[in-house]
């Protein structure tokens, strides 16, 4: 029994590994999902890949040509399940690994497209390959945006608010920037570099003329697709989003990025639609705008049970708190 549990925990760990190295993939492997892949022999990774720009090659793909023969005998540690469905692009990763002389794989999600729900690793299992799925929260986490595409028919919706410590995104006049600091911002823009897209209101683009880029040294080339909530026409380089329920629309987007103002926050969060809060709080008082106006709520006992935090960091002055709706659909 004990050497059953350190192999599940040794695996929990390499999916784990593998998780964070598919944030490598996002946001540039959309439309399809950014997926990690470790190849492990005797304990040691022999290769590793993920998701490549435009959705191919597949992470498996990538590790299985980096690790050669050396992938014989080992162990693929995968975030989400083996494609089972060929296509024009490229092969199915479930016939590449039964090809590829592996003694085990791992998946740390199952996929939800009915070309390979379950499909993939019968195949590979068919093969005399040792084929597992270990249900793992970092992989989940990891394919949050496909999960809920494939779940939800949308992105799934993270929105930032930076906030001072009366709740506050503005002075009484809408003076605005800056409320938090250096590092807060650079935050953002690193979380902004993960999204497909990224969404403001029209009142916020008419006040602020925001850029909405990714300003980071090396990240500039990830800056997301720009979106206003409005049912009106839209500047060059921008697109129109006419309301909160259009995001089944918004095709090939995973991950939506919502950072104001007022009237879009409140927008999603009435209908159902934010996923994930950012709150960036910064150590001052403002006496001005509120971050939010009306979200829907009845009562009061509607307000509670809908968020958990599930982080908190100290950025500069400022403070992250990261939240998660307790229903979330990669769950």
């Amino acid at each position: 029994m004990p050497e059953a549990l350190n192999a599940c925990s040794a695996d929990a760990r390499w999916l784990a590994a593998a998780a964070a190295l598919a944030a490598r993939a996002r946001p540039l492997s959309a439309p399809n999902p950014g997926v990690g892949a470790l190849i492990v022999r005797d304990g040691r990774v022999v290769a590793r890949g993920w998701t490549q720009p435009g959705g191919r090659p597949h992470a498996e793909a990538v590790a299985l040509a980096a690790a050669g023969e050396a992938a014989q005998g080992a162990t693929l540690y995968v975030t989400l399940e083996p494609c089972a469905h060929r296509s024009p692009r490229g092969p199915a990763c479930a016939d590449l690994v039964c090809a590829s002389g592996l003694a085990r794989v791992v998946a740390g999600c199952m996929d939800p497209d009915p070309r390979t729900s379950g499909a993939g690793l019968a195949r590979i299992a068919a093969a005399g390959i040792e084929a597992e799925f270990l249900s793992s929260p970092a992989c989940a986490r990891s394919l949050s945006g496909y999960l809920t595409a494939r779940r939800l028919g949308r992105p799934e919706v993270t929105l930032k608010l930076a906030l001072s410590l009366d709740g506050c995104i503005a002075l009484p006049s809408g003076e605005s920037q800056w409320i938090t600091g250096p590092e807060a911002r650079a935050h953002t823009h690193a979380m902004r570099a993960r999204a497909d897209a990224i969404l403001v209101g029209g009142g916020t683009l008419r006040a602020d003329s925001p850029r909405l880029d990714v300003r980071l040294p090396g990240l500039e080339g990830r800056s997301p697709q720009r979106f206003v909530l409005t049912r009106g026409g839209v500047p060059d380089g921008w697109r129109a989003l006419p309301a909160p329920a259009a995001l089944a629309d918004m095709e090939g987007i995973l991950h939506l990025f919502v950072e104001g103002g007022a009237g879009a926050a409140s927008a999603f969060l009435a209908e159902g639609l934010v996923d994930r809060l950012l709150i960036y709080r910064a150590p001052i008082l403002l006496g001005g705008r509120s971050a939010l106006g009306d979200i829907g709520l009845g009562s009061l006992s509607e307000a509670h049970g809908r968020w958990r935090m599930t982080e908190r960091r100290q950025l500069g002055s400022d403070t992250l708190e990261v939240y998660e709706a307790c229903n979330p659909a990669g769950s």
